[in-house]
């Protein structure tokens, strides 16, 4: 597979939708039976993967989210995490992706900042988890779900501690940009993930369109490492019809517009969480198929200065046919798949 820090600042990449939302799916209780289904059922992990990769994702995320020691102790799967951790990545390996991701998630301990006996503990979790991979061929770790800077810079200076490899790392905003722990804001945890060592800075939020490119946009401002966007679906329903506050992603649809907004506004990574299908990857990749990433400079240049109006008609209506076009070729391959899940 390729380098990825040689894509880094130049080729639009969207990674697959998390494993869980498609286990929740299939029936399986996530809150308890993930690592189960991992360990004793690796094809249903297989077919979860498939489909992502119909959908063209070029990054594929390892379902190792949980693969902390004080998370595994949880699911009651001490002792398991060198397996869990060895067939997670040979179920994804198995559809020979661009990419390799290794996710890791908060481990959940109690976190005390004043405390140095705290502080070591939460790190020494994030250790013992990279090291699991020490052996193994991925791209980048994905750090994710993390919603305060104290939980955030102890995953990172435990990885750091024990690995080289390129980390990105993302924080849940709300619709504001206040960290989801409330306390602290979006530039708080830019300063932390510049400071100790991650290659690719994001956010996740459950916010509009706007407010997605608003956050770009304020990284821009402040940071020039490459940028990821999560963007989380809400619980979605035949019965919702338009974009609420509460699930402003309620189709795969509405990725099309967001995609290509928020690669005008610096971001690079693109991803869709919480209950999204493949469908909505497959949206995401056909939208931004065959792009490059804006140089951060041009975003900021494009702040300050607008299009003319009859340039930028044009290009939004080629852009418009192309992302029609593509999309229907992800679509078609989709309906060629096995129908697990819902459109």
């Amino acid at each position: 597979m390729p380098d990825i820090s040689l894509r880094l600042h130049k080729d639009m990449l969207v990674l697959s939708s998390p494993a869980i939302g498609a286990l929740a799916r299939l029936g399986v209780d996530v809150e308890h039976d993930t690592e189960l289904t991992i360990l004793l059922e690796p094809e249903t992990i297989e077919e979860v993967y498939k489909l992502e990769s119909i959908a063209a994702a070029q990054c594929m995320v390892a379902p190792t989210r949980n693969i902390t020691p004080a998370r595994l102790a949880h699911a009651g799967m001490e002792g398991r995490a060198a397996d869990l951790a060895k067939i997670s990545l040979a179920c994804v390996r198995t559809l020979s992706p661009q990419h390799l991701l290794v996710e890791i998630g908060p481990c959940g301990l109690p976190l005390d900042p004043s405390s140095k006996a705290s502080l070591n503990e939460n790190r020494d979790q994030y250790v013992r988890a990279a090291r699991l991979f020490a052996e193994e061929e991925f791209d980048a770790f994905l750090l994710s779900g993390f919603e305060s800077c104290d939980d955030l810079k102890c995953a990172l200076m435990g990885i750091r501690k024990v690995s080289d490899a390129p980390i990105m790392a993302t924080v849940v905003l709300d619709a504001d940009g206040a960290l989801a722990c409330g306390r602290g804001v979006w530039e708080d945890a830019l300063a932390v993930m510049a400071e100790y060592g991650a290659t690719v800075v994001g956010f996740e939020t459950a916010a509009g369109q706007d407010e997605a490119c608003s956050f770009a946009k304020r990284a821009v401002a402040v940071c020039n490492l490459p940028l990821l966007a999560q963007l989380h679906v809400g619980e979605r329903s035949a019965r919702q019809q338009g974009p609420t506050a509460e699930n402003p992603y309620y189709c795969a649809d509405t990725m099309m517009a967001a995609a290509d907004a928020l690669r005008r506004s610096g971001v690079q990574f693109l991803q869709a969480t919480g209950d999204a299908t493949p469908a909505y990857t497959g949206t995401l990749a056909a939208t931004v198929l065959g792009t490059d990433a804006l140089l951060l400079s041009r975003v900021v240049e494009d702040e300050a200065e607008e299009a003319p109006a009859a340039e930028t008609a044009v290009s939004e209506e080629a852009l418009a046919d192309f992302i029609l076009a593509a999309k229907a070729r992800v679509d078609a391959a989709l309906a060629k798949g096995t129908e697990l899940f819902e459109d």
